[in-house]
């Protein structure tokens, strides 16, 4: 296994409160009883500081800690599974989330995964599965769970007659229509959370957990892509029955297999390595390490190994990789960090719609993104990111990191374009970020000190600045 110790000792040293906590304490001390008064700042601080915390911690993780693949596989999950940060039923509920749902489960098996989510309250709050009953169902997690979790807008079939699609050889409908998805809320009314702060329900209590609410259960027969739901079914049967169809359909393990080929590989992965983790993806769908298996059928790849470049760094992806490449040092990252992501378009867990931040050059590739981008660059190479009010600060010294002989031109741009991106740039690139380090000193003539502190900054950020560095 990786040590990764140095991480988790800057982690114990960086005082965080509330990320220990389990689930039912963090309902309990920051929602069912919060100390505050709800009038006053300090119950809202309160109330969030779990949120707050965890984007914190996900910047931390991303940057110090060893398993990088782990940190990347934690934001596709996000991503793939969103939910917003300001959700207000359970905004400090966002930490279990993470931790107990999308971190446990990102390695392991995805149908464990899928129920993980259906049942959390962050996701039935957000798409208010929470208050979906027989009376009234509620269509939208049941219409995300089809289209952005399982077989993707890819396998709708429109607004058809369900008996008229076509069945695979197991019976089983090739893509689903939108009967499928009213169906498939009527199987999951009664999924809600078990949150009766006024004390007004018989049979709710307030611990924040899943609750299965059978006087809400729509307890009459369906039809789910093909399949004959009969009435009367044991609690919960006709929920895990909608799961079961849709985490072992071919359509989505294609879906999912193409979203991770994506995130991996290129906007357009090739079709080969698509259908390879696919054939992973059902090969093994009972196997507990299902996605790890995917993960590797990626990875070890030809198509991966042949990636380079097919890909833009998504905001987040480029800040952390601007701070590994400085070594930047920080206990806590100041919150101007993620209020700079936020001017990129990517704020830390605050997509609002169900989709997640999207993942191909055209959305990232705009001049207001690429700008704050190169703000960030300045502020983090010369360091004026520190925040005043919490007294968090992040330094890069960049100086200190320059091996002392280097004191021509040509030879720190060398030094510091190997370093930052891995490989030499263009002839004029370089020459570029040669002339910015020179500035009126020939490309090979020896710099004073003075010079290179001053200029040193302006080259680095030049590096960062370049198309090359948005590339992976």
């Amino acid at each position: 296994s990786i040590d990764d110790s140095d991480f988790e000792n800057r982690y114990a040293g960086a005082g965080f409160e509330t990320l220990h906590k389990t689930h039912e304490q963090l309902y309990a001390d920051h929602i069912a009883n919060n100390p505050y008064d709800s009038n006053d700042d300090i119950y809202w601080d309160w109330y969030s500081k779990p949120a707050y915390e965890l984007a914190d911690a996900t910047l931390f993780r991303a940057v110090y800690s060893k398993k990088q693949l782990v940190e990347l596989l934690a934001d596709f999950w996000h991503n793939h599974f969103n939910v917003y940060f300001w959700q207000d039923d359970g905004v400090p509920l966002l930490v279990s989330y993470n931790r107990d749902v999308l971190r446990k489960h990102m390695l392991g098996n995805f149908r464990q995964m899928l129920e993980a989510v259906a049942k959390h309250p962050s996701m039935l709050y957000y798409l208010n599965q929470n208050n979906s009953n027989d009376a009234g169902p509620n269509e939208n997690f049941a219409r995300e769970l089809f289209e952005l979790h399982t077989l993707g807008a890819e396998n709708y079939l429109g607004v058809r007659d369900p008996n008229s699609v076509e069945k695979d050889a197991n019976g089983i409908a090739v893509g689903y229509v939108d009967n499928d998805v009213y169906e498939a809320a009527r199987c999951l009314t009664g999924w809600r959370v078990d949150d009766d702060l006024g004390d007004w329900e018989d049979g709710v209590e307030k611990t924040g957990n899943f609750l299965y609410y059978k006087p809400w259960h729509d307890r009459f027969n369906k039809l789910i892509l093909g399949q004959y739901i009969p009435a009367d079914q044991e609690d919960l049967k006709d929920g895990h029955d909608v799961l079961d169809l849709l985490a072992s359909h071919p359509g989505t393990a294609r879906f999912i297999c193409r979203k991770l080929c994506r995130r991996f590989i290129s906007d357009a992965p090739p079709e080969s390595i698509v259908q390879a983790a696919a054939d992973t993806f059902l090969q093994h769908k009972d196997a507990p390490d299902q996605l790890r298996r995917v993960m590797e059928t990626i990875l070890l790849s030809a198509e991966f190994k042949a990636g380079w470049g097919g890909k833009v760094k998504r905001p987040l992806e480029a800040v952390v990789s601007m701070m590994r490449a400085l070594n930047s040092e920080f206990i806590r990252p100041p919150g101007g960090i993620n209020w700079m992501l936020g001017l990129m378009g990517q704020a830390l867990f605050e997509r609002r719609p169900p989709d997640g931040y999207p993942d191909t050059r055209e959305a990232w590739m705009n001049s207001m993104s690429l700008l704050y981008r190169w703000n960030f660059a300045v502020g983090l190479t010369e360091n004026w990111m520190d925040e005043d009010d919490t007294g968090y600060k992040i330094f890069s010294d960049v100086f200190a990191q320059t091996p002392a002989e280097m004191r021509t031109a040509s030879s720190l741009a060398d030094y510091w374009i190997q370093r930052i991106l891995n490989r030499s740039l263009p002839e004029s690139g370089r020459n570029a970020v040669v002339a910015v380090m020179a500035q009126e000193y020939a490309p090979d003539e020896t710099l004073s000190e003075d010079h290179a502190r001053y200029a040193l900054p302006a080259m680095i950020e030049t590096i960062l600045m370049s198309p090359e560095f948005q590339w992976r």
